[in-house]
């Protein structure tokens, strides 16, 4: 009888994985040995970093959209359904397109935006975490003549240097429009730093003194009184604004907490170098959807999945997985809208900024050009 490894989530970890898996295993599928299935909520697959650049109207959303379809391997059985609920005991993913069985799960569900967990802040704020947000923001940035405005963070939440970029590029945006002076940018961050990384706030710190940026630090975001425009943070600390953009805390999605398999977050607990599910061992969790205490970011994703393809395919030719994932992360981060730095890390080496260079924005570019041949599991 055939072995079933599902893939759940058509984000980036999940399609890697099925492509890696598709080639990896093209002698047993074609065989009938294994059967390779991939179930996604959407027919289409979004670059989600392309958000920034939308905002920015730098580029059009439909350059960051293709569909799901042309991206997986003719070797995947590709299912656009809503799953509502994993029985790890019966190996059951129920759907509402029918129940598929499975010997291996890979579950790649990532982390959705919860704007709903800070009361007023869906009436009050934008955002650039969706398609949605993202055009409605650049209407608003567009349009912008003068005042403050204020990001807010929720924990967790996807992509750590996203709002670097955001206050980084609105800094030059607004000095290329000649109204800088006319706009109080405040960066607010819940921990006691400007940001969670020690070298990356030591790097940070002085980069938003020199632009005239004010940072508060400690600031939980707590509610949003959207007539009065302000907001307030769990200690009473108030920032009144004219435009609040928002990164909201994140959570795990609605058919994790319904199966019981993640923490309070709806995140799975994960081993951080095996990716296996501490809950069962024929699941295996990639990208946001993990409880891992490391970014949640499209390259984790990335990396993560080559090594659950090579363990999925040693179990099942009989072989104890060797591969051992080591927290590898790679992240660009645009530091105006002409230079860019990066960050690499894993868990024995902490991210730590090099000096920004428009070399590296334009390699942050073409990063974003290539991104589809990642997907399809090329590069």
């Amino acid at each position: 009888m055939a072995k079933n490894i599902v893939i759940l989530g058509g984000g980036t970890g999940g399609t890697m994985v099925a492509n890696h898996l598709a080639k990896g295993l093209n002698h047993e599928i074609k065989n009938g040995e294994v059967k390779l299935t991939m179930i996604t909520a959407e027919e289409d697959h979004i670059y989600q970093p392309g958000y920034l650049f939308i905002a920015f109207g730098l580029q059009n959303p439909e350059h960051y959209v293709k569909k799901q379809k042309a991206l997986v391997h003719p070797n995947v059985n590709l299912v656009i359904a809503d799953a509502t609920l994993i029985d790890k005991d019966k190996k059951v993913i129920k759907t509402n397109k029918g129940d598929f069985t499975y010997d291996y799960l890979v579950i790649g569900t990532g982390a959705i935006p919860r704007f709903d967990l800070i009361p007023g802040l869906p009436e009050a704020g934008d955002d650039f975490y969706t398609m949605e947000g993202a055009l409605k923001l650049r209407e608003k940035i567009t349009n912008f003549q003068g005042g403050k405005i204020v990001i807010t963070l929720g924990q967790p939440h996807k992509c750590p240097v996203a709002p670097i970029e955001l206050y980084l590029m609105l800094h030059e945006f607004f000095e290329k429009k000649g109204i800088r002076e006319k706009v109080e940018l405040v960066y607010t961050y819940p921990l006691e730093e400007v940001h969670q990384a020690v070298k990356v706030a030591k790097w940070l710190k002085p980069e938003l003194e020199k632009r005239n940026i004010r940072y508060v630090t400690q600031f939980v975001p707590a509610k949003v009184d959207p007539e009065k425009k302000v907001l307030t943070s769990k200690d009473g600390k108030e920032e009144s604004f004219d435009l609040l953009i928002s990164i909201p805390p994140h959570r795990g999605a609605k058919v994790i907490f319904d199966s019981k398999l993640g923490n309070e977050m709806g995140f799975i607990p994960t081993n951080q170098y095996t990716l296996k599910s501490e809950v069962d061992p024929s699941i295996y969790v990639v990208g946001d959807a993990t409880a891992i205490q490391i970014s949640k970011a499209g390259s984790t994703a990335h990396y993560e999945s080559e090594y659950v393809a090579k363990n999925i395919e040693q179990e099942l030719h009989g072989q104890t997985p060797t591969h051992f994932y080591d927290g590898k992360v790679f992240c660009f981060i645009e530091a105006g809208l002409e230079e860019g730095t990066y960050i690499n890390m894993d868990y024995k080496n902490p991210p730590n900024p090099v000096p920004p260079s428009a070399m590296i924005h334009w390699f942050k570019h073409a990063f974003n050009e290539m991104y589809w041949m990642t997907a399809r599991g090329l590069l």
